[in-house]
């Protein structure tokens, strides 16, 4: 077999989208969320192009706000229910599920994922995160959100009881901690892959040792520079050698792909997506707006805009182009902003395609991921350049509505990477693990 060093890909299931307005492009559905006949067909299209996971995420809370910055975080399925679902449907495919120690008690969670171990066959995984939404404590009988020291003191000793219960058998393991007592024994066997794959996110100290130093993948959240992106990577396979695992943690970033067959294409479908946002309001001029668990950034108005770009574009019209004079004026971030703008619609100040005020406002709000826009080629490019750069041992993938851009993406990009030999093209084993390459 060879040892080739290969490319991970996953699928970040949000049923509307990672795109704000994902749900309203017309080859999207925008009942995806409870549709469990599209969730298992979607997750048979990922694994007929030989994902490793799909990744389920979770929320505890939810905000109508989040329509307009992240609809797809306003509701969905409880994950293991959704997950023993996909499992039915499926053979291969690797099941993330999202379970919070912070709301959660770790008998539970080991319970409920060696189950779904069992009921897959070996593909089960455990996402774990702390949880950063203050509002989910209001739904489980708590004042506050505790801090971040004491959520990741609780998740630590949450995974150490997990494991234990899952390396058990029928022993007691009598567990007696700062936070858990905890008699044992487990009641459903040791998982078929004996610890479940082990995920986590997150850009702090905290985060960054939990996922250095006991789990098997990393998911890296958007960073504004190649040198940024260079770091996080250095920093967690870093980390993970200091602690005896340099070749057992995957690092991979989120990516959303929007790919059509030619450039002009793929960028046609950007502009149609953006064209589909409702702006918010003008005299909303807060500068910071929750985006669901996911961080803030800017509203998306000329008011934001202004501010994001250093120019007042208020009282513009969003499709006359801005005057080359006007954006020679914009601050250092600003000019960080056109940069992007430029890579993703190819527009200039004043080349034959100009940029508009649109462009200014749709580039104003952060991104939930990376975003790249452009043919199969381009978009592999893009990939195979993180991927032998040191900025990504794989992607997860964020499709910008569903199921349209998944398909586009396993039918134009996948044989690309695949004639490239970056990626698979069949899976070595039927476990998750077998797919990540990792070790007992």
């Amino acid at each position: 077999m060879s040892t080739k060093r290969a490319m991970h890909l996953g699928l970040m299931f949000w049923a509307t989208g990672t795109h704000s307005a994902g749900w309203r492009h017309p080859d999207a559905r925008g009942d995806a969320a409870y549709d469990i006949g599209l969730i298992q067909e979607v997750s048979r299209t990922v694994e007929r192009a030989k994902f490793d996971f799909v990744f389920l995420g979770d929320r505890l809370a939810t905000d109508p706000a989040l329509q307009h910055s992240n609809p797809a975080q306003i509701s969905r399925l409880e994950p293991f229910v959704t997950a023993t679902a996909i499992a039915a449907a499926t053979t291969h495919i690797g099941i993330v599920v999202t379970a919070n120690p912070t709301y959660s008690d770790p008998y539970g969670i080991a319970r409920m994922l060696a189950s779904l171990d069992h009921i897959s066959g070996g593909r089960a995984a455990w996402n774990l995160v702390t949880g950063a939404d203050p509002a989910a404590a209001l739904n489980f009988g708590r004042d506050a959100h505790w801090e971040t020291d004491k959520r990741y003191d609780w998740a630590e000793e949450t995974l150490r009881v997990v494991r234990d219960l899952w390396d058990g058998g029928d022993r007691a393991i009598g567990h007696r901690g700062t936070y858990f007592s905890v008699d044992g024994p487990l009641d459903v066997p040791r998982p078929p892959q004996g610890h479940v794959v082990l995920l986590s996110a997150g850009t702090s100290d905290r985060s960054r040792e939990l996922g250095a130093s006991r789990c098997d993948m990393v998911f890296a959240g958007p960073q504004p520079t190649l040198a940024a992106r260079q770091a996080y990577y250095a920093d967690i396979k870093e980390r993970a050698a200091r602690h005896g695992r340099a070749d057992q943690v995957t690092v991979v970033p989120g990516l959303t792909p929007i790919v059509a067959p030619t450039t002009e294409e793929a960028v046609r479908l950007h502009d149609e997506l953006n064209a589909l946002l409702v702006l918010d309001p003008e005299e909303e001029v807060t500068d910071l707006v929750r985006a669901g668990g996911l961080g803030e950034g800017y509203k998306r108005n000329r008011a934001c805009a202004s501010r994001a770009f250093g120019i007042d574009i208020r009282g513009c019209r969003l499709d006359d182009v801005v005057p080359a004079e006007q954006l020679a004026a914009v601050s250092e971030e600003g000019a960080r902003r056109l940069a992007e703008i430029t890579r993703l619609t190819r527009r200039t100040a004043d080349g034959p395609e100009r940029i508009t005020y649109a462009d200014l406002v749709h580039g104003t709000p952060a991104q939930l991921s990376h975003v790249v826009v452009g043919n199969p080629e381009e978009v592999a490019d893009m990939m195979q350049e993180w991927f032998e750069g040191d900025m990504a041992d794989g992607f997860n993938i964020y499709p910008a509505y569903v199921p349209g851009s998944i398909t586009a993406f396993t039918e134009l990009v996948v044989p690309e990477l695949q004639r490239r030999g970056l990626f698979r093209k069949d899976y070595h084993g039927r476990m998750l693990r077998d797919h990540l390459g990792l070790h007992g």
